[in-house]
């Protein structure tokens, strides 16, 4: 699912951290921000498959994210929240994250939810070759080999027999972890002068306003039950993008990073419960090779930001 465009494994756009760290907390908050994720991906297929198209879905998300998201902003940053030197640098990271929400939310509506969940793993290898081209960042060998690797993990997710191979929902998935690894590429690029809650805030409002847009030329009026979870997907959506943020302020990136890929498991769960989803082999193998390469890139890329040793610096 590919609405952490906003904090991936690695983001930049966190608030300050504060004085103290409490590694345990950080885990514990980043657990919790991928089971809170996982569900959402869930009623994002749900109410898809009820019938109510992506835009109308993307309204409802964004909108109701608001209401966490406000309290958040609130007892944290209050009015400088507004606040920013990079108008156009917040449309375009906005209009990469909407792209990569769009394919997300669409791939959901293709693909078994453990399957679309696993693709967006794929993002952390996307975020490196874009960082190269990009920011003309040094890429080493060591993360190019992780990155090959990766990929290799994503062809046997796709798993191309023939006549089961659903090249729509593909397509969808690995647009969206492209658009979210281009999203973390453009909050890189705008993380030096702006606050984490006002690239969310700016994020949020701007997906709002894509979803009214959209939904004029096609609303689809839900029921009660599809109406609360459209709400529920938006409030539980805003809470898992503030947790994230809450467990890289309290903890070390590279404590909390991994975990993000328990959020396979919650989405395995939630896939057999809800739709009787049994994961392939080929989708749990391709998603731990993945998985590891990801895991592998955040530590180079730990390792080439740390700073020098006072020995090796004299």
């Amino acid at each position: 699912m590919t609405d952490r465009v906003t904090n991936p494994v690695t983001s930049p756009a966190a608030p300050d951290a504060p004085p103290h760290q409490n590694p345990g907390r950080g885990i514990a908050f980043r657990i919790a921000a991928m089971a809170c994720f996982a569900v959402l991906a869930a009623l994002v297929k749900w109410t898809g498959q009820r019938g109510v198209p992506v835009f109308e879905i993307i309204l409802f998300r964004q909108t109701f994210a608001f209401v966490p998201l406000m309290i958040y902003v609130w007892r944290t940053t209050g009015p400088e929240v507004f606040r920013t030197q990079r108008p156009v640098g917040h449309l375009v990271r906005s209009a990469v994250g909407l792209f990569a929400m769009v394919c997300g939310f669409s791939a959901l509506q293709h693909l078994p939810l453990t399957e679309a969940t696993a693709f967006n793993f794929a993002s952390p290898l996307f975020m490196t070759a874009l960082s190269a081209l990009m920011l003309a960042e040094p890429v080493g060998r060591h993360r190019w080999a992780a990155v090959l690797v990766g990929f290799l993990g994503v062809l046997i997710m796709v798993h191309p027999e023939p006549g089961r191979l659903n090249l729509v929902g593909v397509a969808f998935a690995l647009g969206g972890a492209v658009g979210a690894a281009g999203a973390m590429v453009t909050i890189r690029q705008i993380a030096g002068t702006e606050r984490g809650p006002t690239i969310v805030f700016y994020f949020t409002a701007a997906g709002a306003v894509m979803g009214l847009v959209g939904s004029l030329f096609h609303w689809v009026t839900p029921d009660l039950p599809t109406l609360v979870c459209l709400v529920l997907g938006g409030l539980v959506g805003g809470v898992g993008q503030l947790l994230l943020t809450e467990a890289v302020r309290i903890a070390p990136i590279g404590v909390v990073a991994p975990f993000d890929y328990t959020q396979l498991v919650w989405a395995t769960g939630l896939g057999f419960l809800v739709w009787g989803e049994v994961p392939k082999a080929a989708t749990l193998l391709g998603a731990l090779i993945v998985a590891a390469s990801g895991v592998y890139i955040l530590h180079r890329e730990l390792l080439r930001r740390r700073p020098p040793s006072p020995a090796l610096a004299a």
